[in-house]
């Protein structure tokens, strides 16, 4: 299963990068392929190419603010959670996702 995400948060600094470090890391444990894209204050990092976003089964946002380029997920499936909740279950979520695919 191949995954990509774009996180984001109001202020663009802690919780963006966070939330983005415990997808990867929820990711890892369970040998799911991600590459999220983080949105924060210094601008895009890790921009998602097309292939990859081609590539994804699932495509995970933050919904805390807006993201920029979501045109590009459609036709996806897409899960929409705030950068915390995603902080906080991005194990539970991995595995919610592993269990649909």
């Amino acid at each position: 299963m191949n995954i990509v995400g774009v996180t984001s948060c109001p202020s663009g600094v802690a919780h963006t990068y966070m939330a983005a470090e415990a997808l990867e890391q929820a990711a890892k444990k369970k040998s799911v392929g991600i590459k999220v894209e983080t949105q924060g204050s210094s601008g895009i990092d890790g921009l998602l190419t097309s292939a990859e976003i081609a590539a994804a089964d699932y495509v995970i946002l933050t919904n805390d603010t807006n993201i920029r380029g979501t045109e590009r997920f459609r036709g996806k499936k897409v899960v929409q959670l705030s950068a915390s909740k995603i902080i906080d279950k991005a194990d539970a979520l991995i595995n919610q996702l592993l269990k649909k695919n």
